[in-house]
């Protein structure tokens, strides 16, 4: 990669345990994530990046994948322009609907107000801001 394209690549910051949450994914599964997550850090978005429903404007996004009969979520937002946080990844348990559970929801909502406190402090640590 060139000093270019690596100057323009976002940092990616774990909330949470998401970062081992995502480890204890098949490896199938975190190369699908890693995929969109890597897009995310270069401004772009992966194909099958959705809206997290419940949040408004395009923001904050899950990606889904299923493996062997397992789903596997992953949501991170983009809200932040220099930055790409992961707040939440999971395997979803519920075999009823496809939406995301209400304990799920409350704790991307936790992680993204502690995002939004450590983006202001890295802004300031990177006089970015």
């Amino acid at each position: 990669m060139s000093k270019n394209e690596n100057e323009q690549q976002k940092p990616l910051f774990w909330v949470g345990s998401s970062l081992a949450d995502l480890k204890d994914f098949p490896d199938e599964v975190q190369n699908v994530i890693g995929y969109a997550l890597d897009k995310a850090q270069q401004g772009g978005k992966s194909p099958i990046a959705k809206p997290l429903q419940g949040f408004s404007g395009a923001g904050v996004l899950e990606v889904v994948d299923d493996f062997d009969g397992d789903t596997f979520r992953t949501v991170y937002t983009v809200r932040f322009s220099h930055v790409v946080y992961v707040l939440h990844a999971f395997q979803k348990k519920s075999h009823r609907g496809i939406a995301t559970p209400k304990h799920d929801i409350e704790l991307v909502k936790t992680r993204l107000k502690r995002a939004e406190s450590d983006y202001q402090d890295w802004l300031i640590s990177n006089k970015q801001g």
